[in-house]
């Protein structure tokens, strides 16, 4: 089983599915294929991908749209995520009624890292602690993408919830932090909650598409985080073959998507 955690979908047709006010940034629509969901599907095939969570972008706030049509027209092959503004005091109560009419959304997703205070600006934030319970509640990962310097201040609230899995996004952006800041996020592997994702080597290689440069760094992480706690987005999952070689076949599958398979609600 070979599932993706990552995809991003965006729609040329910005009438139906139109960018937030608040959008951290907005890609060039000219560029999307005209029905997003068919061209992932393709991707999938081509690559040999059973299942994926699309992983709602940031351009669309919290209008959940496009992944909410995509959920109903392949309710077998995807999970998805959501997306809330810490500092809108209603954000709790509307992950709440978006899991109550699409439960196989998953996941809560929190953005911070260096220069980007889009979403927050720090994890002690009483917006932040409210969405967090409110996922922990819902029984949703809590999914980071975060840089290494926020990476301490998540300690706190991963140890208030315990029993909530946390995924970290892009390897931390190692690439926005020191290594002795990265540090701090290969001590958040000590936490049996908390998972990797192998996904995000373009964010800091350019020798697509395996990225071998990385390979003493991904080797690092995965060396913190073990094949039980990593799973794998974007690419091809080729990578996980080359970047982890040296862990058997059987435990590749398990970042490939086997630990994915037993742990999501498919």
């Amino acid at each position: 089983m070979i599932i993706e955690w990552n995809h991003h979908l965006f729609s040329r047709d910005t009438a139906r599915y139109p960018f937030h006010a608040q959008a951290a940034y907005r890609p060039d629509v000219s560029r999307f294929p005209s029905d997003p969901l068919a061209d992932y599907l393709a991707h999938m095939d081509a690559h040999g991908i059973d299942r994926a969570i699309l992983v709602h972008p940031e351009p669309y706030g919290d209008d959940h749209g496009l992944v909410l049509d995509s959920l109903d027209r392949e309710p077998q092959r995807f999970l998805g995520t959501a997306l809330f503004y810490p500092n809108d005091a209603a954000a709790p109560a509307k992950l709440r009624r978006l899991v109550a009419q699409q439960p196989r959304i998953i996941a809560m997703r929190f953005h911070a890292h260096s220069g980007k205070s889009h979403y927050l600006e720090t994890f002690a934030d009483a917006g932040v602690v409210a969405l967090w319970e409110t996922a922990a509640d819902l029984g949703l990962w809590v999914e980071l993408h975060i840089g290494p310097d926020f990476a301490p201040q998540v300690v706190p609230l991963v140890e208030r919830f315990p029993d909530t899995k946390i995924l970290i996004d892009h390897l931390a952006e190692p690439r926005l932090g020191t290594g002795v800041e990265f540090a701090n996020v290969l001590a958040l592997a000590a936490y049996p909650n908390v998972y990797m994702k192998l996904s995000g080597l373009n964010h800091f290689a350019t020798d697509a598409p395996l990225y071998t440069s990385t390979l003493p760094f991904t080797r690092w992480v995965a060396h913190a985080f073990g094949p039980q706690r990593m799973v794998w987005g974007s690419g091809s999952p080729e990578i996980v073959d080359t970047h982890l070689a040296h862990f058997s076949a059987e435990e590749r599958g398990l970042v490939k998507g086997g630990n994915l398979a037993n742990l999501l609600p498919w």
